[in-house]
């Protein structure tokens, strides 16, 4: 009996190549590069990640599709496969296994999944390829605020700086002054040829001095 179930099973893996290889047309080609992608942390690749990726393939097709065909793991068909991790599969319809899904309708479901069939393998679009699939481009950074909004802001900001200190500057050099001339009438100092003077103890003039060497004729 249980013989009989593995040739069976055989069997079914022949078919389903065969169908795969038979339809190239409509197949699509992955490419994987674990080692590249997670170094030391790299898996081995193995039947039980062959049968993840279908199932994550059947997962796609089911959720593009609404549910509308009840897609499963022998729904994916894989042939070509090589030792570089490489492989070709093309999805037959559950209605009618004989009959392989359009290209075009599983590059649709692929893309609409691409992100969880990605993170299934912790993988991206360039370490698990889609050879007919252009990969996902990265939606570009939009900032929250808008750069001309920045340099506005950072030249009116050095414009009202720049006023604040002239204003500043200003009033501390009037206060000086004031300060300056409160200190002239509060101890009499008053200035005459440039020179300032006590005026308490008058201003000497040296027109009028009793020194000969200055009256001497």
């Amino acid at each position: 009996m249980l013989r009989a179930l593995l040739l069976l099973l055989g069997a079914a893996a022949c078919l389903a190549q065969e169908l795969c290889e038979h339809n190239m047309t409509e197949s699509l080609k992955v490419r994987l590069s674990i080692k590249t992608a997670l170094g030391k942390q790299a898996y081995d690749w193995n039947e039980s990640e062959m049968f993840l990726f279908r199932a994550t393939l059947a997962f796609a097709m089911r959720t593009h599709f609404n549910d509308s065909d009840q897609y499963n793991v022998s729904s994916i068909l894989v042939c070509n496969e090589t030792e570089r991790v490489s492989f070709r599969f093309v999805v037959a319809d559950p209605k009618n296994p004989s009959q392989m899904k359009k290209q075009s309708e599983v590059k649709e479901a692929v893309r609409a999944s691409r992100h969880r069939i990605n993170s299934a393998f912790l993988l991206s679009d360039s370490t698990l390829e889609f050879l007919e699939i252009p990969p996902t481009l990265a939606t570009p950074y939009s900032p929250a605020t808008p750069p001309w909004l920045i340099v506005f802001g950072v030249v009116i900001g050095g414009v009202c700086a720049g006023i604040v200190v002239m204003l500043a500057s200003s009033l501390v050099q009037k206060r000086r002054q004031k300060k300056g001339k409160d200190e002239e009438e509060e101890y009499g100092v008053v200035t005459e040829n440039g020179l300032a003077h006590d005026s308490l103890d008058g201003v000497c003039n040296t027109a009028f001095s009793d020194n000969d060497r200055i009256t001497k004729m």
